[in-house]
């Protein structure tokens, strides 16, 4: 990974987007004699035979095999039967049904990322649920060699899973295309605002993966994704643009999924989920997220503490008209800017894809000169909304 800027570009722009380049990397064909421990290649897929690999999982061969495929390939793996056990899939499926039970019973609706709130069943945080729920079921389900094997190899140690529960009941249409957490959560405008160095790094900080928990045919609608799109460097801002909707949806692919399989892919990648067009099936999968171990900071800062201490004195130069500017960086310095992690039963997106962050608080209590209270308050009420 090069941290060079692209024909000396250090920022990038929508100007950027040109379609005839971004034709030019996706349409290309994954070889499958580039990737020995591969069983086969569909739709420019690759596809593991996950018995024949966990014989060779300790090999770093493997490793750098997924690697390439992740960064240079195609971007997308298929690992057929990465839960062998089915009972082990189906008692981690009972435990995900129940928690869907449960928010239906208590009123709760969780919103989506990417598509119409109430258009799925989605269980957020349900790592952690599930192991509260039924902790001998977790430990069954997450000591997958699989799993670890992919994550692993994409991320190295110290990796940290989270998983979301998501339903797509029959009926459920298909997601808006995009690229995934971290830029591709982000406005074009504040995604535009990172260097192109930034840009590069986002997609070695997470790692994408689904655990099919039900056998997917394509008329249920499982993941669409455009082979080697995560190859183009300014696709954070090109996603949203009509031209590359286009023509994603003219040339994704996608691949049934049968229960126990797993497909991971660089969060790069352009994709989205499918419509499901089944009378009878309720697309169950579980939607793993990675991250990397060095996606946080070296020393814990109570940064509410912080903004509460430092605020008064943002209302009184701002009274003394020092400018905005001086006003953002002190915000900056102060607040986390940052909105991610949240308990998003609680604390879900408003506008956007994103809840407001601490330092988007401050700046509101700025321009509405709230009184030091009042912040204090705001902000004590959304650090309990972030604890799960």
């Amino acid at each position: 990974m090069s941290f060079t800027p692209v024909h000396g570009r250090t920022w990038l722009t929508q100007q950027d987007c040109d379609l005839d380049v971004f034709r030019a990397l996706v349409e290309r064909t994954t070889d499958l004699a580039d990737y020995p421990h591969a069983a086969s290649v569909q739709g420019n897929v690759l596809v593991y035979d996950s018995e024949r690999l966990r014989a060779a999982a300790g090999s770093r061969e493997v490793r750098a095999e997924l690697v390439r495929a992740f960064a240079e390939g195609p971007g997308i793996v298929v690992f057929r039967g990465a839960f062998p056990d089915a009972s082990v899939v189906d008692r981690t499926s009972a435990v995900f049904d129940a928690l869907i039970a449960e928010q239906h019973a208590s009123g709760a609706t969780a919103g989506d990322h990417f598509a119409r709130p109430g258009t799925n069943d989605r269980v957020w945080n349900a790592l952690e649920k599930a192991a509260l729920f039924d902790p001998e079921a977790f430990a069954d389900y997450y000591a997958n060699e699989i799993l670890a094997l992919v994550s692993g190899a994409w991320l190295g140690p110290g990796y940290q899973v989270t998983s979301q529960v998501n339903v797509v009941n029959p009926g459920g249409v298909a997601q808006s295309v995009h690229r995934d957490y971290h830029l591709g959560f982000l406005s074009d405008e504040t995604a535009a605002a990172y260097p192109a160095h930034v840009h590069r790094l986002s997609p070695v900080l997470t790692l994408q993966g689904a655990v099919a928990h039900c056998d997917m045919p394509v008329e249920s609608g499982p993941t669409l994704y455009l082979p080697f799109s995560q190859t183009f460097e300014p696709g954070y801002l090109a996603w949203r643009l009509p031209e590359f909707q286009a023509y994603f949806e003219e040339h994704h692919v996608q691949l049934p999924l049968a229960k126990g399989d797993a497909a991971f892919f660089n969060p790069a990648v352009f994709h989205a989920a499918g419509t499901n067009r089944t009378a009878d099936v309720r697309r169950t999968a579980n939607l793993l997220q990675v991250s990397s171990a060095f996606g946080r900071a070296m020393e814990t800062v109570d940064r509410e503490a912080v903004a509460n201490a430092v605020f008064p004195v943002l209302l009184k130069r701002r009274a003394q008209d020092v400018g905005e500017e001086w006003l953002e960086r002190v915000v900056a310095a102060s607040a986390e800017g940052y909105p991610f992690p949240t308990n998003l039963d609680n604390d879900p997106p408003v506008d956007g894809l994103a809840p407001p962050s601490q330092a988007d608080v401050v700046r509101r209590a700025l321009r509405e000169e709230w009184t030091p209270q009042a912040l204090r308050d705001e902000l004590r009420a959304g650090a309990e909304r972030r604890t799960s």
